[in-house]
């Protein structure tokens, strides 16, 4: 019994050189040398990555709100204001100009914000729309109760 395994793992090798030979030569025969020498340039092409864009609230008053005059306590659009009086409570700005517009975040003592739109009266008092100078996500409306304007630097 143990000489017959010998003879059938001769027998497989045998048979395993003989496909080896054949398909070589089928290879030969067919051209495939040819094919495989035959040179060609590949052409490499950097596509760069995207660049994340920034998405960007658009300001949407209020319809019932109506414009005032252009400036307000001396805030105009392009000023800077800080928020200050909310006894570290910080101020709540939102998607829309009134009370009833849904709170987007709440701005922190003392941090200052860029003014985009306004003035606009809603609920009894003059909204801005801010916009954080150094993170554009965080914008929203702001009464004008807890804003101090900035001077700018000179």
């Amino acid at each position: 019994m143990h000489c017959l395994n010998r003879w059938v793992i001769i027998g497989a090798i045998a048979v395993a050189f003989i496909l080896f030979f054949c398909w070589g030569s089928l290879l030969t025969f067919l051209g495939y040398r040819d094919r495989v020498d035959v040179k060609s340039t590949a052409n490499l092409v950097i596509i760069s990555a995207p660049t994340p864009t920034p998405v960007l609230l658009t300001p949407t008053p209020d319809l019932t709100a109506t414009q005032s005059a252009l400036s307000y306590n001396g805030i105009s659009v392009g000023s800077f204001v800080q928020i200050t009086g909310t006894e570290g409570k910080g101020l709540r700005l939102r998607a829309g100009a009134g009370l009833s517009s849904p709170l987007l975040f709440v701005g922190m003592e003392a941090e200052v914000f860029e003014v985009r739109d306004g003035p606009v009266e809603s609920d009894n008092y003059v909204w801005w729309y801010l916009v954080a100078p150094y993170d554009q996500t965080r914008s929203g409306w702001a009464a004008s109760n807890y804003l101090t304007l900035v001077s700018p630097a000179e």
